[in-house]
């Protein structure tokens, strides 16, 4: 293994240890409480009208995935939230640990915004649980390093979002990386015109990361943490 390689290894292994781990094992548990109470109190829209279970567990996980995809283009659309994100999209290497390396500032928004969200919609708990679960073991899948076959993954990606198709987001090219927001289901991107089948230069040939970021040496944890401050952002933000 060349030096390189440990370098991104050992970087790798902080952020399964020490960074957001925790943070998003137990951060969920405030949106199902919150779905708990909701229910309780009789919150949201969906305790206004009279759907059948199925049919406001689907809904539910749905609207949910909708907003996860709406956050993500807003921290691409916002420099101040760019800043934020650039944490995610610093990785030189595109892996399982890619799924966990998010701002713990980013992370906590993200749930303050889902919180919210359920207390207004008041959705079933099984759909936030649900959700939840979901949502952490897409991010796992979508940013593993694995290879699908092509008749496979073309079939597969009408749904869900594909390693393939999330790669294509983490590319150096600003365009696509302004692509493939979805985490789940694959449908956001296409409903509203942000999807890119494959990336300009090829899986094998694409550039992963960030262009102003490419110094190996600060993929550490003390590093990333203060990249909002000190980060160059590029002209990745939407708006730029």
């Amino acid at each position: 293994m060349t030096t390189s390689k440990k370098r991104r290894w050992f970087s790798n292994l902080t952020f399964i240890i020490g960074n957001p781990v925790l943070v998003h094992l137990v951060l969920p548990i405030l949106a199902i409480d919150t779905a708990v109470i909701a229910q309780q109190r009789s919150w949201g829209l969906f305790n206004m009208v009279d759907w059948p279970v199925w049919v406001e567990f689907l809904v539910g996980v749905a609207i949910l995935d909708l907003v996860v995809y709406l956050q993500h283009v807003m921290f691409h659309a916002t420099p101040l939230l760019w800043r934020l994100h650039m944490m995610h999209h610093a990785d030189l290497d595109f892996d399982l640990t890619t799924g966990l390396r998010f701002h713990p500032i980013e992370i906590i928004l993200s749930m303050i915004l889902k919180i919210a969200v359920v207390a207004v919609l008041g959705p079933p708990v099984a759909a936030v649980l649900v959700f939840e679960i979901l949502l952490n073991g897409m991010a796992m899948f979508n940013h593993g390093n694995i290879a699908i076959p092509v008749s496979i993954d073309k079939w597969l990606r009408r749904l869900v979002v594909t390693p393939d198709m999330h790669r294509v987001h983490h590319s150096v090219i600003i365009r696509e990386t302004n692509s493939n927001f979805g985490f789940n289901l694959s449908v956001w991107d296409r409903l509203f015109g942000t999807y890119c089948a494959q990336p300009q230069k090829g899986h094998m040939k694409m550039t992963i990361g960030l262009s102003q970021f490419r110094d190996e040496t600060k993929l550490t944890l003390p590093w990333l943490l203060v990249l909002p401050a000190i980060g160059d952002p590029g002209r990745q933000p939407i708006n730029r």
